[in-house]
């Protein structure tokens, strides 16, 4: 079928973002304030979640200041218990969820002889078990609208082994297959899931690295691209996973590293 809309229209429509609702994790700091940011700048409406409360108002007041819809709350994802309640506010927000970005993460690099029972608790239970027991507590709107977006974020560690990073590399593994579960149990519905796998970027989790110029020239090295990421590269994938033009794609895990993975 030939559609009667100009190309430009229908980009518009296929990316449209506009009078949608996104919640994001993280969003105090790094690649979920970046990714919340660029949201809130093509007409989405934003949910920030994180556990620092002045980051978070920062965030809100440049988004509003800018013309756009924010709010936040300050919680933390690693409490399960109160999971249920953080979502409950998360929603009331806007009194309704479009898409979910889990973008909290921690990693604590640790030798594999100094990871403590807590620590890989600790890990694993912000990295893996959040983005699905959090995402799932909005899945009932998402169904009764007909849309959903669920975006995780992966890492380089779900597919490469790096020193220092077992417990890390073990919860990001994780959630690339449970990107696809989510996908199997979901997409049905409307909801897609998929997952951004970044390379290096500047972030409060890869501070070590670009702290030390040498360690920084050497990831920038690995990659086809020679060089590292900016938060800025991931603005687009965010978009497109973000809205009807991925309607068609779940289940994926896309790596945005340079070229890091092409090697």
């Amino acid at each position: 079928m030939v559609s009667r809309l100009q190309p430009a229209q229908i980009l518009t429509r296929q990316f449209a973002l506009n009078h949608r609702v996104y919640v994001v994790t993280g969003a105090s700091s790094g690649i979920g304030r970046a990714m919340a940011g660029f949201l809130a700048s093509v007409g989405a409406a934003i949910v920030a979640v994180a556990r620092r409360p002045q980051p978070l108002e920062r965030l809100v007041k440049e988004i509003q200041d800018s013309g756009g819809n924010a709010a936040s709350v300050c919680a933390d994802l690693g409490d399960r218990e109160s999971m249920v309640r953080i979502a409950r506010r998360c929603q009331g927000a806007f009194n309704r969820v479009d898409g979910v970005i889990n973008a909290a993460g921690v990693n604590l690099r640790e030798a594999a002889e100094d990871i403590s029972i807590d620590s890989w608790d600790r890990t694993l239970n912000l990295n893996l078990s959040a983005p699905f027991f959090f995402s799932r507590e909005f899945v009932a709107g998402m169904k009764q609208n007909g849309y959903g977006r669920i975006i995780n974020i992966a890492s380089l560690q779900s597919c490469r082994a790096f020193p220092n990073g077992l417990a890390y590399g073990a919860s990001k593994g994780g959630v690339c297959q449970l990107t696809r579960a989510m996908s199997e149990t979901w997409s049905s519905r409307g909801i897609t899931c998929n997952a951004i796998a970044p390379g290096f970027f500047p972030s409060g989790l890869t501070a070590p690295v670009f702290a030390n110029p040498e360690t920084a020239a050497w990831a920038a090295g690995q990659t086809t691209m020679g060089r590292n990421g900016e938060l800025s590269d991931l603005f687009g994938i965010t978009v497109f996973f973000a809205s009807p033009a991925s309607s068609y794609i779940t289940g994926q895990t896309l790596y945005i590293d340079g070229g890091f993975t092409a090697r």
